[in-house]
């Protein structure tokens, strides 16, 4: 059996992805050079809702013959910026605003707080605090400890870089670094992908605070879009309760394997809802113990 999918795969956690095509592409052409590859199932995950080329490919293999599947994937959640930050807090409840002031100026009276900035003549400095930070928050186990996806991502970091559209950030407390922040920019979105802290930190909300001053700095230089990619983790989804979920579609081959492959996964998709079903049922009060 042979699955066709993204060259890359899902290293480095690629999100809001398309088929590469111009709008006028003939995708029905791309599906007869597809149909020469050897494959009996192509998935194409992690692509963003309104994917308009990857809808237009799964409607030219249909026409060929392929069963399709179409499922949301991953929630993604995102605020869309105001015109200032004062704008923003004051869409905050008042505690949670307090909060945000109180967590800043606490850092500020007790130490000199400074916020570095990696462009490409420091790059690698800022790199190598990044994952050093990161790594000391998950105690060596986390995403960077996988080499492949530090290789990529320190590659890509070059090209945003060169291109002026990388966010590679520390905040420094009496000019040691205590948290990090790695994202980019492109066009009107500000994205967040990762960052690190000190675990030592850990009681003055380090990455919390560097998190509201990246925030800050996206509306004062006019982004339109703060994305914090896949994952609707607590610290993410308190500051904002919008999210966009990404899409995996799957086309079946119509060959006894691609065939054999649809039932197997329409069976297994059946057992998930039948386990959630009875998983459901047995957690649910009984109406006479209520």
């Amino acid at each position: 059996m042979s699955a066709l999918t993204w060259a890359i795969g899902d290293i480095g956690c690629p999100d809001h992805l398309d088929v590469l095509a111009a709008p006028e592409a003939d995708l029905g052409a791309v599906v007869t050079a597809l149909k020469a590859l050897p494959w009996d199932v192509m998935v194409l995950s992690n692509l963003a809702p309104d994917a308009t080329n990857a809808t237009r490919l799964a409607a030219a293999l249909t026409r060929r013959g392929c069963a399709i599947r179409r499922e949301a994937l991953r929630s993604c959640p995102y605020l869309e910026l105001p015109s200032s930050w004062e704008e923003y807090l004051a869409s905050l409840s008042a505690a949670r605003r307090q909060n945000l002031r109180r967590k800043e100026r606490n850092l500020r009276r007790n130490h000199a707080v400074v916020v570095v900035d990696y462009g490409p003549e420091r790059l690698d400095e800022g790199w190598r605090r990044l994952v050093a930070l990161h790594q000391l928050r998950w105690s060596g186990a986390g995403t960077f400890s996988d080499p492949r996806i530090e290789q990529l991502h320190h590659c890509f970091v070059r090209e945003a870089a060169r291109r002026g559209q990388l966010w590679l950030s520390t905040l420094e407390l009496d000019g040691d670094p205590a948290a990090a922040w790695y994202g980019f920019a492109h066009r009107d979105t500000v994205y967040f992908y990762q960052s690190g802290r000190d675990p030592r930190w850990a009681a003055e909300s380090v990455g919390h605070v560097l998190m509201a001053m990246m925030i800050r700095r996206a509306i004062e230089r006019g982004y339109r879009r703060f994305d914090f990619l896949r994952g609707a983790e607590p610290y993410k989804m308190q500051w904002t309760a919008s999210r966009r979920v990404t899409v995996e579609l799957v086309a079946f081959r119509p060959n006894w394997r691609g065939q054999w492959l649809r039932g197997l996964d329409l069976a297994g998709r059946l057992r998930s809802r039948l386990l959630a079903h009875n998983h459901d049922e047995r957690t649910r009060p009984d109406p006479a113990s209520v």
